[in-house]
């Protein structure tokens, strides 16, 4: 039972968004959230349209090893990260897999072309968004607030029935020193 409800804790923890109470903000962190996950959807599918070329191009050229493989990683984070993000589902990990995506295109654009802003500004608003969710969670508006509720009630349910557990045992030893305090 204890590992189960660590397990339901650290889920809470992980899934559990930052709250505000302001509605409008609510909204905002929403359609940020929605925005920038269907936006970077189409990098990773334009990393598989031509993995070689993006391999050779981007991750061969930062000289880290395993070209292809680096690059089917990249690609697959930001299709399956992005719609994550979009969704509010497992947000946080999802985020911080893109945020490390756009850190490695930072550090490319850099090699490239130095500290040059219009090659980073795409890349490191990108990963300023995502940071932003890594720290924030999906909000109230997210399939990640939904499964926190749910978790919570779980974790609720068993604490009462471990209450009432502990109730009824404390019952029952009162009951027993009364019979034998009347037994005397």
């Amino acid at each position: 039972m204890i590992a189960q409800q660590r397990i339901l804790s650290l889920g809470g923890l992980v899934l559990q968004p930052n709250q505000s109470t302001n509605t409008a903000f609510q909204i905002s962190w929403t359609i940020l959230r929605v925005v920038a996950g269907v936006v970077m959807i189409h990098n990773g599918l334009d990393k598989l349209a031509n993995i070689e070329s993006f391999a050779q191009a981007y991750v061969a050229y930062l000289g880290l090893p395993f070209p292809i493989t680096l690059s089917y990683m990249a690609a697959f984070t930001e299709l399956i990260g992005a719609p994550l993000v979009a969704l509010g589902l497992l947000t946080r990990p999802a985020a911080l897999g893109l945020v490390f995506t756009m850190l490695v295109a930072m550090y490319h654009h850099v090699k490239v072309a130095g500290l040059s802003i219009p090659y980073l500004e795409l890349s490191a608003l990108y990963a300023a968004t995502f940071l932003f969710f890594v720290i924030n969670g999906g909000g109230r508006f997210s399939v990640d607030a939904l499964l926190t509720k749910a978790l919570g009630g779980m974790l609720s349910q068993q604490t009462d029935g471990k209450r009432a557990s502990l109730e009824t045992v404390f019952q029952l030893s009162d009951e027993a020193k009364a019979e034998t305090k009347s037994g005397l």
